[in-house]
């Protein structure tokens, strides 16, 4: 069996200096993959990705882009590409913004901030990557187990993956048979930034697995996504049977 099935294939994963996004770069490059790693702020964690990739044996680019930034997704594609030198095989729509914000207090402007990064940078991205892809080529986007209901704290946000969900069934069916794109919904992997590993303890208690998927068990649903040939158009959850609705996501 291939230990390296992805050899010769370009990911892009946006959003890649940190936390679930960096996991899902390294192991796309344990699978043989050359990565362009995004990033915003992160720049000290994007090198720190690429060099770890590049020490196993794999090529690694850093990628700055404000991907709020209505040109954004046009320049980040334009600058991968040329980074790597050829057409990517891989899109990973990892990067996200994340603002509190309640159906009381929801602005416009917030509204709109989460839609540009969660939702039109997404989908102008697929649509660029479907433009130069090559046969085979596919799409993975992150969303979030609360599209099964709500996240009463930040409104934009979960507006913004409803829009994204949608997007991933239309781009299924425009860009078939050459590209495939699907999704992947995350439940509580990681503790928000700022908070103990003890609330993940407790979200646990309330799920039907009773444990919290770790962020490998995500990145082992978009490995998968990204390798199969017969799958589009869907959305795989890993959040541990939050999203059937026998669960809540931060009881008191």
């Amino acid at each position: 069996m291939d230990d390296r099935p992805f050899a010769g294939r370009t990911a892009l994963v946006t959003g890649a200096a940190a936390r679930l996004g960096r996991i899902i770069a390294l192991r796309l490059g344990t699978l043989g993959a050359s990565v362009v790693v995004h990033h915003n702020a992160s720049t000290v964690g994007a090198y720190q990705v690429c060099s770890e990739l590049q020490s196993r044996g794999v090529e690694a680019f850093a990628v700055p882009q404000e991907l709020g930034d209505p040109n954004g997704p046009a320049k980040l594609m334009a600058a991968a590409r040329k980074a790597a030198g050829k057409p990517l095989d891989f899109l990973v729509n990892n990067a996200a913004t994340y603002p509190k914000a309640k159906v009381t207090d929801l602005s416009w402007d917030k509204l709109t901030d989460s839609l540009a990064v969660n939702a039109w940078a997404p989908f102008e991205l697929t649509r660029l990557f479907a433009a130069q892809a090559k046969k085979g080529g596919a799409v993975v986007n992150l969303l979030d187990t609360r599209i099964a209901d709500y996240d009463w704290d930040h409104v934009g946000y979960i507006l913004s993956k409803h829009m994204l969900a949608e997007m991933t069934r239309l781009c299924a069916v425009q860009y078939a048979p050459d590209v495939r794109v699907n999704a992947v919904a995350p439940g509580p992997i990681l503790p928000p930034v700022g908070e103990a590993e003890a609330t993940l303890d407790r979200l646990s208690r309330h799920l039907p697995l009773r444990t919290t998927p770790t962020p490998d068990d995500v990145a082992d649903a978009v490995l998968y996504l990204l390798g199969s040939r017969g799958v589009t158009g869907d959305i795989l959850h890993v959040d541990s049977g939050r999203h059937l609705g026998k669960a809540v996501y931060d009881p008191k």
